[in-house]
């Protein structure tokens, strides 16, 4: 008997539906078994549990992109070329630090630039009353003016660094750059999805009178801590955090809500 008379029914019930013999339904089912191995292969663990290996796409499947947030990428990628954003990213809101935490310094290096100008200026004098040659007066100008020079410099670099510690609020992800010195830099960067608490707080009279404060992020898994110190108005940024996370969270896009 050959293969196709092997597979034809051996009579019909009936409802007309076919009847074979229990040979040729063991090789049907063994063969719709094979079938089945052969989409989604099945392998057994020495634990006796079986692992289905399903197959996928070396390919990522491209994601579609509107023109506004096209847009909104491209406008951020020109404003802030420096940060790693993804082709469907964009900067909703950049924290700077408050000024006031460099009121400190600047005052420090303005008194001791006026106390050198002072000195500069008054040395004959000074030199008088304290018995030192008048003929030094050119080498003191000199000096005192490299000694200006440097503090001014010095401030210079110490706003600057200061005003580098910036942190950026994207559609997807929480952005925080940490200017330690001239030449030393760190990033850091969360997810919304992994933000599982956001909270500000707000210490001591200078903080209240002058509104800012510090951001506190916590994370899922890690429970690694994120904070940001010297933010202004630290409440209304902790709002707009919180509504990102929950609409990134909940599928809905990410809007800049004040």
């Amino acid at each position: 008997m050959d293969d196709d008379d092997s597979r034809r029914p051996v009579a019909y019930d009936a409802e007309g539906r076919p009847l074979y013999t229990a040979s040729q339904q063991q090789e049907q089912a063994t063969g719709a078994e094979s079938a089945v191995q052969q989409t989604n292969p099945v392998s057994v663990t020495d634990s006796g549990k079986q692992v289905v290996h399903v197959a996928r796409s070396t390919e990522p499947i491209p994601v579609h992109i509107s023109e506004e947030t096209r847009r909104k990428h491209e406008e951020s990628c020109r404003l802030y070329p420096w940060l790693n954003l993804s082709e469907h990213e964009y900067v909703i809101r950049m924290i700077p630090r408050h000024s006031i935490g460099i009121w400190g310094p600047t005052i420090a290096m303005m008194l001791a630039i006026i106390l050198v100008s002072v000195f500069m200026f008054c040395y004959p004098d000074i030199a008088k009353v304290i018995g030192m040659p008048q003929s030094l007066h050119s080498q003191v100008i000199f000096i005192c003016l490299m000694v200006i020079s440097l503090f001014g410099l010095g401030l210079y670099i110490a706003i600057w660094v200061y005003m580098q510690n910036r942190f950026f609020l994207t559609n997807e992800s929480v952005i925080q750059e940490i200017q330690i010195s001239l030449f030393s830099k760190r990033e850091q960067t969360v997810s919304l999805m992994n933000i599982e608490d956001s909270s500000y707080s707000q210490k001591g009279i200078l903080q209240t009178l002058f509104n800012y404060g510090s951001i506190r992020l916590s994370t899922e898994g890690d429970e690694t801590t994120y904070r940001f110190s010297y933010v202004a108005d630290p409440k209304n940024q902790v709002a707009v955090l919180n509504n990102a996370v929950e609409a990134f969270k909940n599928g809905r896009p990410v809007t800049n809500d004040d």
